[in-house]
């Protein structure tokens, strides 16, 4: 196999030997020029402007390709079409011969040296001979094409020139059936003379000796050199560490038949299978083909590429739960980059040891007293700085959303997280920094959701998935899937949310990563059904399944937790509930976590206290989750807090502060789209309501108005609970609705009400 040339490099050299000579008219000059180029010009992967610009070439460009390009267009000689020219260009190269005389003459399309202009006027050659061609820049694209395919063909051994001349006729045999329309003395032997010269045929032993491979299937190789599949390679690391995806099923079909048809796979094969082994979860082939590929590298190159193994061999540890190795690697990464003075490598494993540590803080401790990163803003300034002088937009862009994830982690309000994303916003557009939109925008999804404007949340998600998911990587795409179908199902529209999460293709859910986390996501959407239908025999077979990775983002290992002690209320289990309660918190305390996840245990913790009957207990709780909201600016949790304080106001029978308290709030609860909150809310609305019809005289109009409210708000908390079908909360409101209708002496409707709460009761248990 030859390491450049291709049989269809040849129809391109014939493509540009016909161009010069003057036959393509003005019309054609842009098309025929822009099929030359785009096929000559090497992949620039630094700074693509978009996805299609990083696709690799086809290794083998078709015949027809060719036939496409040029069949439309007229040429300079009256009645024939510039297909007609390049096909009579390519028969005419009818022996390995005259191969050898059309690269030999490849020099002729060329414009000569200053030094071969002074030796051809010294010996008097006539100028004039090649006035009618035109000739090409030796240092443009085409001229340094055919010189690099001239050069590469006289350093041909005999066996690999006889290898792409065999491949040539192959290459063109399909147009076999055009050459003899416009040919009538061509004939099955065409593509050799010396066959016709000599009156062989195709079933002759000479013949099939030379040329009877030619049928036989597996000659792909013939057709592909070492550089294509270097580039189809390089391709595919490109992309599976930009979009985090695995080897597609067809390019490992592509590959193997190279192999098979003996083509020279480079080293660089052995790292594309470690990537694809790493991202199927395969730890042994991943650590085996990891070696494989450095061994060679470290073998064909000098030293300064040991950072890279120790950067891979980190990152593959880290992946699979190794935390101690990857930091170990990751050290040693840190400090061989800074003797090599790499910085791109320095600056991305500090970036990395950052996230790494607030994903896995409890592993990071000794990393932190040696005072490699410092604090955490003292980190990210670092490594915005570094970012800046080594102009790494991407690391850059990065920085700049963890500042923002800091903030409103920190509590720091939504201002400063803002501010960082407007940043990093403005860097992706100025500098392309395609790839960093999807984390942009689940950024800016995550703050509006915690400011409770849930419609502005769901029109980020919905941005990103319609107009910048395909640059994006994969993760991105597969958190936003996730994080819309969440939404979606706080709406109460569950069979939109599951259809949101069937939009992940087969070959996404191939890395195992990924499988996991949309996976576990999907297992929390099922888990929440459960639990609202009151199926908790599925609902602990859920948490079981949901139980067995370990490891799941911190994320959702902290929304499995509440889960589980919401299934533990359920079952009236309050002190094992508050035993998972006091170990998570103790947990997150020593983490530094989220203040959402530590306002929302508060507000778990006054709730378990309510359902044991001692509601009181949890106000200064409550209260505290409340004012620690309010200052984080988070106001899902804040109405959520502020709720189990007027539960606790209404245990106390201060019925009145507490209507107020929750009427000032319920526009913005209802602006949360969050049917559990909202229903939770105006039971809550509800009560209190009841509360001071009971404070007021029988039979009055001031009780009729407040009974009369608190059916209106029992009508709106049972419709929220109907949309997300919880069954608890619609018979606790038909319970409700029957008392009422039982105390304004009307027995019909009580009796309505207390038939549809059964009705209800029967319908979960057949759907359970």
């Amino acid at each position: 196999m030859s390491r450049y040339l291709t049989p269809s490099k040849i129809g391109l050299l014939a493509l540009i030997a016909l161009y010069t000579e003057s036959v393509v008219p003005s019309a054609a000059t842009i098309p025929i020029l822009s099929f030359l180029v785009s096929h000559v010009l090497p992949i620039n992967s630094s700074s693509p402007r978009n996805e299609a610009a990083l696709r690799p070439r086809d290794s083998t460009l078709a015949i027809d390709d060719f036939q496409k390009a040029t069949i439309g267009y007229v040429s300079g000689i009256p009645g024939r079409t510039i297909w007609d020219l390049l096909l009579n260009k390519l028969w005419k190269l009818n022996s390995f011969d005259a191969l050898h005389v059309f690269f030999d003459s490849l020099s002729s399309l060329l414009q000569k040296t200053p030094e071969e202009q002074q030796k051809e006027a010294e010996e008097g050659v006539d100028q004039v001979l090649n006035a009618h061609r035109m000739l090409i820049s030796r240092i443009s694209p085409l001229g340094v094409f055919v010189r690099r395919a001239q050069l590469e063909f006289t350093r041909l051994q005999f066996h690999d020139g006889v290898t792409l001349w065999k491949g040539f006729v192959a290459y063109r045999t399909p147009t076999l059936a055009q050459w003899k329309k416009r040919n009538k003395t061509a004939g099955n032997t065409s593509f050799d003379v010396n066959l016709q010269e000599d009156h062989l045929g195709l079933g002759d032993r000479l013949t099939e000796v030379i040329y009877g491979e030619l049928g036989m299937e597996g000659q792909q190789g013939l057709n592909v050199s070492t550089e294509d599949v270097e580039k189809l390679l390089e391709y595919q690391v490109d992309h599976m560490q930009r979009m985090g995806n695995r080897l597609p099923q067809v390019m490992k079909t592509k590959l193997r038949n190279m192999v098979e048809s003996g083509v020279t796979v480079p080293s660089l094969s052995h790292y594309v299978s470690f990537l694809d082994s790493w991202k199927a979860g395969d730890y042994p082939s991943s650590f085996d083909k990891l070696h494989r590929y450095f061994d060679y590298t470290m073998h064909n190159r000098d030293r300064t590429f040991y950072q890279y193994a120790l950067l891979n061999l980190a990152i593959l540890h880290a992946d699979f739960g190794c935390y101690s190795e990857a930091i170990t690697a990751m050290q040693e990464t840190i400090s061989t980059a800074r003797e090599n003075n790499d910085m791109g490598c320095l600056n991305y494993s500090l970036s990395w040891l950052y996230h790494f540590g607030k994903a896995h803080p409890e592993e990071i401790h000794e990393v932190q007293k040696k005072g490699m990163l410092g604090t955490d803003r003292e980190a990210l300034a670092f490594l915005k700085a570094k970012a800046k002088e080594t102009s790494m937009w991407t690391l850059l862009s990065t920085s700049l959303l963890s500042e923002a994830k800091l903030a409103l982690s920190n509590g720091d309000g939504a201002a400063q997280a803002l501010e960082s994303i407007l940043k990093a916003s403005h860097l992706n557009v100025v500098k392309n920094v395609s790839n960093a939109v999807g984390s942009q925008m689940s950024m800016q999804s995550s703050v509006f959701s915690r400011l409770g404007v849930s419609c502005q949340a769901w029109l980020y998600e919905e941005l990103f998935l319609q107009c910048y998911a395909s640059p994006c990587p994969v993760e991105d795409f597969v958190h936003c899937i996730c994080k819309s179908a969440f939404i979606l199902y706080q709406r109460g529209r569950y069979k939109q949310a599951l259809a949101r999460m069937e939009e992940v293709n087969e070959e996404t859910l191939q890395t195992l990563r990924y499988s996991q986390y949309w996976t576990a996501s999907l297992g929390l959407l099922k888990f929440r059904r459960h639990l609202h239908r009151d199926n908790l025999t599925a609902a602990e077979n859920v948490l079981a399944q949901l139980r067995a990775p370990l490891n799941l983002t911190q994320d959702l290992q902290f929304n499995i937790s509440i889960l589980e002690m919401d299934l533990l209320i359920q079952r009236r289990d309050y002190s094992k509930a508050m035993e998972i309660l006091e170990d998570l918190a103790t947990t997150l305390d020593e983490q530094e976590a989220d203040i959402y996840q530590r306002v929302k245990l508060m507000t778990l913790k006054a709730l378990i206290y309510d359902k044991a009957g001692i509601p009181q207990k949890g106000f200064s709780v409550a209260l505290r989750a409340a004012s620690l909201a309010h200052r984080s600016r988070l106001l899902p949790a804040l109405w959520e807090a502020v709720g189990r304080v007027c539960a606790v106001l209404l245990s106390l029978s201060e019925f009145l502060p507490a209507a107020k308290l929750l009427e000032s709030i319920m526009p913005q609860v209802l602006e949360c789209e969050d049917c559990y909150l909202s229903a939770q809310t105006f039971a809550l609305l509800a009560d209190a309501h009841v509360g001071m019809a009971g404070q007021a005289k029988a039979e009055t109009l001031q009780r009729k108005e407040q009974l009369t409210k608190a059916l209106e708000h029992i009508e709106r908390s049972f419709d929220e609970y109907s949309r997300i079908e919880d069954v608890r909360g619609q018979c606790e409101m038909m319970a409700k609705k029957a008392t009422i209708m039982h105390l304004n002496g009307d027995p019909v409707l009580a009796n309505d009400c207390a038939a549809k709460y059964l009705d209800i009761k029967k319908a979960a248990k057949d759907q359970g």
